[in-house]
Order: C-alpha cells, then structure tokens, then sequence
C-alpha cells in the first residue's frame, strides 16, 4: 500500500453513518472514495457525499455512493480532500488538479475539514509549483496584464496544445509570486487577487483545514490544527 493510499484509507473511517460528506478530486483522494465504495458495499455504511469534480463525481457512482449536488447539502458534517502543499502554520495551496474552486465552496460548506497526503506535500513555504488562480476565459489577458504589473508571473495552464479548461469551463494561470510586495502576507495577496476583476478564485486555503493525514514509509502521521 503506498503512501497515498495509506492516507486515503486512514481518512475514511473518519466517516460515519448518516454523514453528509465532501470527496475531494486528485490521486489521493481517488483512494478515500475506493475505501468509502468498499465501506458502502460492505459495511452497508449509510452516507451521502458531495463531490468536487466530474472525475470524482463520476468514480464515486461507479462505486455506488449515494451523491447529492451542493445546492441541495449546505452544511456538510465533513469534507475530506487532497493538498498540494501546506506548511507548519497550515496555510495550504490547491489546485493542481484544476478543481480549486469547487473543492472551496464544499470545503467551506463543512463543519469538519481533513486533508489528504503523503509526507512530501509537508512543506516548511507554501509556493514552490506557483499558485493556481481560476479565471473567466473573457478577458483573461487583462489579468495576466495586471497580475504582471503587480509583479506576479501567471502562466496559462495548457492540456497538450489545448488551453485546460476546469469543470467550470474557466482557465487557469500558474502564478509565481516571488517577486510581489506581499512576501508571505498570503491573507493580503488572496484580498488584492480575489478584488480583481476576472479572477474568480485562488489556490489559497489558508487555515482552513482541521486535521491533517500524512503518510510516508508506512507510518501515518496525523496533525491536528491548534487554531481550529
């Protein structure tokens, strides 16, 4: 069993009968959903899930986990997910998997918040793959305009020679911000991105989560947040 599988599996027996549950997209969480198939099939286990993507949305019904839309959960027990990088004061970066802003909405909707990983995405600086910042593909030029007058490097997101394009059919850019006035003021840097125009969301997930399960060289590891 590799490591993300491990944290996977470890985060589904956090799930309970009669939860209202978040399943987040990614590899690592394509493991929680595998577990949670099992527990349904097998245990009988009596929940229903709100998925993050297509792609999960879509592994999860081949399984046979009972889905709801969000609109129609909106407060949800648990919402359990990927990170792509979080550091000790758990200021975490999603959006590698391009699903940054639904993974948000049904990560807010949650009373209760676990990620994810295997032990590299620990990290002591948030930053090193850039941040993801989901935009309207009208006018996303004016952000790249402006994002590089402000000293950030955004970089369209590509799928082969295809622009990629998120379940909400918006755009990505991969955004270095190394070199911007706010350093590692990431709550002033999501307020100056999040009140421009075009950028819907950011990657930014700072103090969001409640628990963290990581694992690596078959010790899992888990970290609970001392200001949730």
């Amino acid at each position: 069993m590799n490591a993300k599988q491990m944290a996977g599996y470890e985060a589904a027996t956090y799930v309970k009968d009669g939860m209202t549950v978040g399943i987040g997209t990614g590899s690592t969480a394509h493991f929680l959903i595998e577990k949670l198939g099992q527990r349904v099939a097998e245990e009988g286990l009596d929940i229903r899930c709100v998925s993050t993507s297509i792609e999960s949305t879509e592994y999860a019904e081949s399984l046979g986990i009972p889905l709801l839309d969000t609109n129609d959960a909106l407060e949800l027990d648990i919402c359990i997910d990927g990170v792509d990088e979080v550091d000790p004061a758990f200021n975490g970066i999603k959006g590698g998997g391009g699903a940054l802003f639904r993974e948000k909405v049904v990560a807010m909707s949650a009373k209760y918040n676990i990620w994810i990983c295997d032990d590299s995405k620990l990290v002591q600086k948030i930053g090193a793959f850039g941040l993801p910042i989901e935009v309207s593909p009208f006018g996303y030029k004016h952000v790249v305009r402006k994002l590089e007058e402000a000293g950030f490097v955004p970089k369209l997101r590509m799928k082969g020679k295809d622009i990629y394009m998120t379940n909400n059919h918006n755009y990505i850019l991969d955004t270095n911000y190394d070199n911007t006035k706010f350093c590692t003021d990431y709550k002033a840097m999501e307020r100056f991105l999040k009140g421009m125009l075009g950028i819907v969301e950011t990657g930014f997930f700072l103090n969001t989560t409640d628990l963290i399960i990581s694992a690596g060289s078959e010790v899992i590891t888990t970290i609970k947040n001392p200001n949730k």
